[in-house]
């Protein structure tokens, strides 16, 4: 039986690895990531065509004159389903929604508003702390199961491992400018669960070894 040598390659590997690493921790630090509404606050409108002959681009227009900060349009869905998000967070103006939807009206005779919504800085603020208790405690649980069912230097090499994904992943995110948003969090927890069972296959035939 031919086996391949996967050991002779380990120096190139790690190096590219180690270069991976640095690049997304200067991205991370330097650039950082694109926080969606869900984290900075904002505001999100679900909005409805009832043909789908518009663009993205003639949505973005008519909404880019509400003069609203920091504004995204994305498509999900069917071809006739939006999703606009801006930051505009404090609403002082009660008709201000009321004033946009008549704006767009006039240029969308057809569109329906399917849902508002309105996330405030200190609800964004409490989302983001919990997204991040919620990946160091699963870090820190995983871990510790690797140290108590091999030895603790395996659980070192755990955490190299699990932090080269999770770094390497938020590093894309970051110098492609992708939202971050709760789906994202969720992810990011399923990239550090398919790690740990890769990690524990391979302590496994380390240890018959």
């Amino acid at each position: 039986m031919n086996y391949i040598s996967f050991n002779k390659y380990y120096r190139p590997f790690g190096i590219f690895s180690f270069l991976l690493i640095f690049i997304s921790l200067s991205l991370l630090f330097f650039k950082g990531l694109n926080y969606g509404v869900d984290f900075k606050g904002g505001t999100m409108i679900e909005v409805r065509f009832e043909s789908s002959d518009n663009s993205i681009s003639s949505v973005r227009d008519v909404f880019s004159n509400a003069n609203l900060p920091n504004l995204t349009v994305k498509n999900f869905g069917n071809n006739s389903d939006y999703i606009i998000k801006f930051q505009k967070q404090n609403l002082d103006d009660p008709e201000f929604i009321n004033n946009l939807k008549n704006q767009v009206i006039k240029s969308f005779p057809d569109i329906n508003f399917r849902r508002v919504e309105n996330v405030g800085p200190k609800v964004s603020s409490e989302l983001l702390k919990s997204g991040i208790i919620a990946i160091s405690l699963s870090l820190a649980a995983m871990l510790f199961y690797i140290w108590i069912r091999f030895e603790w230097q395996f659980s070192l090499g755990a955490i190299l491992a699990l932090f080269h994904d999770v770094i390497i992943t938020l590093g894309i995110f970051s110098i492609l400018s992708l939202e971050i948003n709760l789906s994202i969090v969720a992810a990011v927890l399923t990239i550090v669960g398919y790690s740990m069972n890769d990690t524990v296959v391979i302590f496994d035939r380390v240890r018959d070894n």
